[in-house]
C-alpha cells in the first residue's frame, strides 16, 4: 500500500512539473503571448488608407489610420465583426501650422503632420487575444514597444465600442 501512494504521489508530481515547463500551445519555449502587441507588423507603411483623425487637446496630433487588405475590404465592405488577420495602423504626428501655406493664405488655418509622435497597432486574433476581446493593442515610441502598465488601460476603453467591433475609426470613403 506505500509503494502505491508513493507511486500516485511520485506520479503527480511529475505531472505537475511537467506542466509548468511544457511550451503552451503555438508558443516556443513555453512562453506565453504577451497581452498586447509586442512588435510592428511588417510592410504597415505600404498598406492603404483607411481614415483620418485630429485628436485635439494635450494631444493635438494628426493621425493617418492605415489597414493590411483584410482590414481595408472589412471597412470597405462594412464587415462587423472584423475577421481574424484584420490589422489596423494608427501613424500619429504632432499637428503643426503650416507657415509656407498661411503665409500663402494670409492667416493661420493650414495645420501638417510634423514630428511623429507614436504608432499603434490592432490586431484581431480571436485566439491569441481572447481575454481583450479578440484583438491585439500595440504602442509604439521610437519604434519600442509600451510595457504592459502602459498598455493596460487600452482594452477597456476599446471595450466602450462593442457595437463596432472595439474599433473606434470608421472608413472615409
Amino acid at each position: 500500500m506505500k509503494h502505491c501512494k508513493f507511486f500516485l504521489v511520485a506520479v503527480a508530481t511529475i505531472a505537475g512539473l511537467a506542466a509548468l515547463i511544457a511550451p503552451v500551445p503555438g508558443h516556443a519555449n513555453g512562453q506565453s503571448a504577451a497581452p498586447y502587441v509586442t512588435e510592428i507588423p511588417q510592410g504597415y507603411r505600404g498598406w492603404k488608407w483607411i481614415s483620418s483623425a485630429h485628436e485635439a487637446g494635450k494631444l493635438n496630433s494628426l493621425g493617418a489610420v492605415l489597414g493590411n487588405d483584410i482590414a481595408f475590404n472589412a471597412f470597405r465592405d462594412g464587415k462587423l465583426p472584423y475577421p481574424d488577420g484584420t490589422i489596423i495602423a494608427a501613424l500619429h504626428y504632432q499637428n503643426v501650422p503650416s507657415d509656407e501655406n498661411n503665409k500663402i493664405f494670409g492667416q493661420v488655418q493650414s495645420f501638417v503632420p510634423g514630428a511623429p509622435t507614436n504608432i499603434q497597432f490592432m490586431v484581431k486574433d480571436s485566439t491569441k487575444y481572447a481575454a481583450t476581446g479578440g484583438w491585439g493593442f500595440g504602442h509604439f515610441q521610437d519604434g519600442k514597444p509600451a510595457d504592459a502598465a502602459f498598455m493596460k488601460p487600452c482594452f477597456p476603453c476599446h471595450e466602450k465600442a462593442k457595437a463596432t467591433d472595439l474599433v473606434f475609426t470608421r472608413y472615409a470613403p
